[in-house]
């Protein structure tokens, strides 16, 4: 018969022979998470500031734009296309997404506001100064439409943002100034450091207001 000392041998035995093999299953089931479901970014630029600020960790969700299309007011992290990059080949940007497909978007000093097909947008969590003064929503008048599978995205931190309408102002190209869709790397939904900002980054009411495209 087995004693007591012989069975704890036995059990102590066998965790060491399976400890590699559960490391192993740990570290695999992390690299799938990481490349098709949940990535950590840290935020490396004042572009979208007070939303985001500089070294806040973010938490991208990959799979979301599988099931279905980008949505008005939601953050995203995305492959900068090659012009948009400043050396680093595969480089990520973080924008806002202000216009989808079709999406007939215009700026001027008289509105004060983006119009998207048609309707002024509330944006309030564009940057502020520390003296409480808001950047405006574009620098100059602009009237653009969306072209298909593309998207205009902006910084909050607008004066401080390489973003769709620096990059239309420079070129007046509209397919030059959007994003293709197929470079979403996924939605950031959650800011989770440093502890005391963390929060759900969630799309700002100001778009439920907007209507889709005619």
């Amino acid at each position: 018969m087995i004693d007591e000392q012989q069975q704890t041998e036995k059990r102590r035995s066998s965790f060491w022979r399976e400890l590699p093999i559960l490391l192993g299953v740990a570290v695999l089931v992390a690299v799938l998470v990481r490349a098709f479901v949940l990535q950590t970014f840290y935020i490396p630029s004042p572009s979208m500031e007070h939303t985001l600020n500089v070294l806040d960790r973010v938490l991208v969700n990959k799979l979301v734009y599988d099931f279905r299309d980008p949505r008005r007011g939601e953050i995203i992290v995305f492959e900068a296309p090659t012009d948009w990059q400043s050396g680093a080949e595969g480089e990520d940007f973080i924008k806002r997404i202000i216009g989808v497909p079709g999406d007939h978007i215009s700026y001027t000093d008289s509105d004060g506001k983006l119009k998207i097909n048609g309707v002024l947008l509330d944006e309030p969590y564009i940057y502020r100064d520390a003296d409480g003064t808001q950047d405006a929503p574009a620098d100059e008048d602009f009237d653009i439409t969306v072209p298909a599978d593309r998207l205009w995205v902006m910084g909050d931190h607008r004066s401080a943002s390489g973003d769709s309408l620096e990059h239309y102002q420079d070129t007046k190209d509209v397919n030059e100034a959007t994003i293709p869709e197929n470079s979403i790397v996924g939605r950031a939904f959650t800011v989770f450091w440093p502890v005391g900002r963390a929060t759900w980054l969630s799309v700002p009411d100001g778009f439920k207001a907007i209507p889709d495209a005619q």
